[in-house]
């Protein structure tokens, strides 16, 4: 492989790199683990039939950090994301992986007499054979998933608010009878994967108003409104709309959000603390989010065919009051 091809694929790879960040930074959240969940806050909400692999822990929240000694996450959660070994880890790995194959292939260059740059030319190649087996990896996952969307979409029909959100037996606090809840996976009948820890006592009401604050929150962000989304968030996960609005006007693009849907739903945990009740839920959804040029609106970023998310939100009602954003996590 010439080094020109070389480039090309790089520069290819660097551009679908580029505008997978865009969309990921896109919609609500800027696809980053934010906010609080009060003293749960650096725990993992219990997996649910919707979201049943652990859920990412807080990338952005003012809550303070345990104090060393205190209660550990338990026996299969993740250590929360600002421990410098997590990070190390992610950045370091890479960059002494490249360091060591130069240095590996310089020092073959030198025992087989070539000099030592003469063994670069084979570590290019690989270098080369990986690019092309990344990029046709991934055009192999955005057809996977954009025929398993297609087969979703047709399989789900109507379902009521109460029953994308965990079925009848979860609307009042208590198990389906019977085992199973109805409801689960667009209107099909699924077991549950763990019994929701609800001690609050969560009604239909109030996973109508969670569906309702989905939708709020999603048109709020694309209208650029901070007034409207402090009304249904709490000032912490305004701060943070606010500051990934604002990185979108530096780079002269703005995120528009429409055809939110919710397409599941179900109960992680509810509680109550000194400041109100707190209710996590975890929700798929469908939207189309698209990232726009400010000045031409040109398309520069998402998917304009649309996409399906699922998220771990928590919502805080203070006593008296009525429920609030305060957190959202990735699934």
């Amino acid at each position: 492989m010439t080094t020109k091809s070389l480039f090309r694929m790089t520069a290819v790879a660097s551009v679908a790199l580029m505008l997978g960040v865009l969309a990921a930074d896109a919609r609500p959240g800027g696809g980053r683990s934010s906010g609080s969940r009060g003293n749960n806050t650096y725990s993992a909400p219990p997996s649910t039939n919707t979201a049943p692999s652990a859920a990412q822990p807080m990338q952005r929240t003012t809550a303070p950090t345990p104090a060393p000694g205190a209660q550990q996450p338990a026996m299969g959660q993740r250590p929360p994301v600002n421990q410098p070994a997590a990070q190390g880890s992610r950045w370091g790995g890479l960059g002494m992986g490249l360091a060591a194959g130069f240095l590996g292939a310089g020092l073959f260059g030198l025992l087989s007499g070539g000099g030592f740059l003469s063994g670069l030319g084979s570590l290019m190649g690989m270098v080369g054979f990986l690019f092309q087996l990344a990029l046709i990896g991934g055009v192999i996952f955005l057809v996977m998933r954009f025929l398993r969307s297609r087969r979703e979409q047709q399989a789900n029909g109507p379902v009521p608010a109460h029953a994308r959100m965990g079925g009848q037996g979860a609307m009042d606090g208590r198990p389906a009878q019977g085992g199973p809840i109805p409801g689960m996976a667009g209107g099909s009948v699924a077991a549950a994967s763990a019994a929701p820890s609800d001690k609050i006592g969560v009604t239909g009401a109030d996973f109508d108003m969670f569906e309702r604050r989905l939708q709020e929150v999603q048109d709020a962000y694309s209208r650029e409104d901070l007034n409207a989304l402090r009304t249904v968030a709490t000032p912490e996960m305004v701060s943070y709309f606010a500051e990934d609005l604002k990185a979108n006007a530096d780079k002269g693009a703005v995120n528009r959000i429409s055809n939110v849907k919710l397409l599941q739903g179900d109960l992680a945990e509810a509680w109550r603390e000194q400041g109100g009740d707190y209710a996590t839920v975890a929700m798929r959804y469908g939207l189309t989010d698209v990232t726009l040029e400010r000045a031409s609106g040109r398309i520069i970023g998402g998917n304009p065919r649309g996409e399906e998310v699922t998220e771990l939100w928590t919502f805080i009602r203070p006593h008296g009051g009525t429920w609030q954003l305060s957190a959202i996590q990735q699934a």
